[in-house]
C-alpha cells in the first residue's frame, strides 16, 4: 500500500499530479478542501461542526479535520493507498495522521513537494485566475502572502518527514508529463 502526501505551494500543481499519481498507481485522492466542501455541503455532523467554527472566522480545529479525513479513509477500506493533499500542514497533524494510520495496520510512505519558483507560480496562479476569477489568484500581494503561510506552516513539516526519510523534493517545471515521470521515478525507486 501506498501513502502520500503531496506538498506544494499554491499553483504547483499539486492536483494535475495528483490525478496522474492516482491513475498510474490506483490510489484515493483525498483533497482536505473537497472533504470540507462535501461535509458541508451534506450538512454531516462534521460538517455542521466545521462550519460553526468557519462562520466565526475561526480555524477549524484539527481533531475536527482529522476526523473527517478518517471518514473518508474508512470509506475505502480496501483502497491500495491514499494521496493526502491539503493535510497536514502542522507537525500535530503529521503526528494525528501517523496515529490514525497506525491504529489501522498503515503508514506515510512518503512526502513529495513540488518546488516551483515563486515568479513562475505568481504567473500560473494570475493566469488560473482568469479562467477561475478567484480573486486569490488574482492579486499579487495576496497570493505572496498565501506564499508565506506556506513557507511558515510547512519548514516543520518538511524536518518531520525528512527526519524519517520520507521527504522527497521534485522540480515542478517543465511540462505536465515531465513532472509527472519525475514523481513516478521517486515512488517505484522508494517503495
Amino acid at each position: 500500500m501506498i501513502n502520500l502526501i503531496l506538498f506544494g505551494k499554491p499553483g504547483s500543481g499539486k492536483g494535475t499530479q495528483a490525478e496522474f499519481v492516482k491513475k498510474k498507481y490506483g490510489l484515493i485522492h483525498i483533497s482536505t478542501g473537497d472533504v470540507f466542501r462535501y461535509n458541508i455541503s451534506k450538512q454531516t455532523e462534521l460538517g455542521v461542526l466545521a462550519k460553526s467554527y468557519m462562520d466565526k472566522g475561526d480555524l477549524v480545529p484539527d481533531d475536527v479535520t482529522i476526523q473527517m479525513l478518517e471518514a473518508e479513509v474508512n470509506k475505502t477500506p480496501n483502497a491500495s493507498g491514499f494521496i493526502f493533499d491539503g493535510f497536514p500542514r502542522t507537525t500535530l497533524q503529521a503526528e494525528m495522521l501517523d496515529e490514525f494510520l497506525i491504529n489501522k495496520n498503515l503508514n506515510i510512505s512518503m512526502t513529495i513537494a513540488l518546488d516551483v519558483d515563486d515568479e513562475i507560480l505568481i504567473d500560473r496562479l494570475i493566469f488560473r485566475g482568469k479562467d477561475s476569477g478567484r480573486a486569490d489568484d488574482q492579486d499579487k500581494s495576496k497570493i505572496k502572502n498565501r506564499f508565506e503561510e506556506y513557507n511558515k506552516k510547512t519548514s516543520t513539516l518538511i524536518n518531520y518527514y525528512r527526519s524519517q526519510n520520507k521527504f522527497f523534493e521534485i522540480d515542478g517545471t517543465g511540462e505536465v508529463s515531465e513532472i509527472s515521470q519525475r514523481i513516478f521515478n521517486v515512488i517505484d525507486s522508494n517503495i
